[in-house]
């Protein structure tokens, strides 16, 4: 597939349906303003959709999944193997990921691109894996170029795949052990701050684990040296599977003209990629929340991205993604559904 060609389709939001869009915002039965966020969201969806009466149809979130061969190193307090336990609570419907799709109405798609070992999965796994993990990047490329570009194009034909059947709110989540140091490692390569002072301790390391960490990141940057002019590059070095997997639905949303709700950290990371390839993504992606693990805000930062909520979640999986897409359907209603002015008899703010 040519990535470079599905960027370059990804055309600018629709100013003149954000612009009728604002209007009507500013002519419903409220003071200026007074749904703060909301307002900017159904705005941002309008331009998105290309029309001033936008709606969320059917909602998708792909929780990405892959293992790591950093944990070689010591990096992480689980094993390995959960990755793949993991894989399996989904497929059954007992994680977190699940409860809230549930509870949102929207559908939970499990993707195996890069799980160690070899697996039976049930039916409703999507089984593309790309290679079983990524090498270790303290020793050289967690993978090649054309593993980077497989797992990116996997991404792509997922997304456009879900808004040819009709969706057209898609979220983006994670599960791979390990990978919050691939995140920490493109956050610093992209944001350009101190990797001290964006390394948490994922699934739970303590103090002398977390200066492991801190210590096999500075290593690696120092070992490859990464160019973040070149986001592809950036990737193969210290990146994930699931991150460039991710990274692939955000541009392959993006060019289907589908907003993106990022997730936490690992999600934010693939969304530094997909905008280091096509910086036209950043208006389709949403932010969710802000996680607990510190990298998370910088990425927000360097995006320009405001986040929705704070409750400091750290899971990952997609379950801030779920939890937006309430207000993001929400902020749809609101601008369709509230009363104008002028319809319900109610009388204008004087001087307007």
């Amino acid at each position: 597939m040519d990535i470079l060609r599905i960027a370059g389709g990804i055309r600018p939001l629709d100013s003149d349906a954000q612009k009728k869009a604002r209007a009507r915002q500013d002519n419903l039965t409220k003071p200026r303003g007074s749904l703060g966020r909301l307002e900017d969201l159904s705005i941002q969806l309008a331009g998105i959709y290309r029309t001033d009466s936008p709606h969320v149809r059917k909602k998708v979130i792909f929780t990405i999944a892959a293992d790591h061969g950093i944990c070689a190193e010591g990096v992480s307090a689980y094993p390995s193997e959960v990755t793949a336990q993991m894989i399996l609570n989904f497929a059954r419907g007992g994680a977190a990921i699940n409860v809230l799709g549930r509870h949102v109405g929207a559908e939970i798609i499990t993707v195996d691109i890069g799980v160690a070992g070899d697996h039976a999965w049930p039916s409703s796994v999507v089984s593309s894996n790309v290679r079983k993990g990524t090498r270790n990047m303290a020793k050289e490329q967690a993978m090649t170029a054309g593993e980077a570009e497989a797992a990116i194009s996997i991404g792509i034909d997922l997304a456009t795949s879900a808004a040819s059947r009709g969706a057209n709110l898609i979220g983006i989540g994670d599960m791979g052990i390990g990978n919050t140091t691939s995140a920490t490692a493109l956050t610093a390569v992209f944001t350009g701050n101190p990797i001290s002072k964006l390394t948490g301790r994922g699934t739970g390391l303590d103090d002398a684990g977390l200066q492991r960490k801190i210590n096999v990141i500075e290593e690696v940057i120092r070992f490859h040296r990464p160019d973040p002019a070149k986001p592809l590059d950036v990737l193969q070095r210290v990146g994930g599977l699931e991150i460039a997997g991710m990274a692939g639905v955000i541009l392959g949303a993006a060019s289907a003209g589908v907003p993106v709700v990022l997730d936490g950290f690992i999600s934010s990371s693939s969304a530094l990629v997909a905008a280091g390839i096509a910086p036209q993504t950043k208006p389709y992606m949403i932010a969710s929340h802000r996680s607990v693990e510190i990298g998370h805000t910088a990425i927000l930062e360097y995006l320009g991205l405001e986040p929705l909520f704070d409750l400091r979640m750290r899971l990952g999986e997609g379950t801030g993604a779920a939890l937006a897409m309430n207000f993001i359907e929400a902020s749809c209603k609101l601008l369709d559904e509230m009363a104008t002015f002028d319809s319900a008899g109610v009388s204008k703010k004087e001087g307007e």
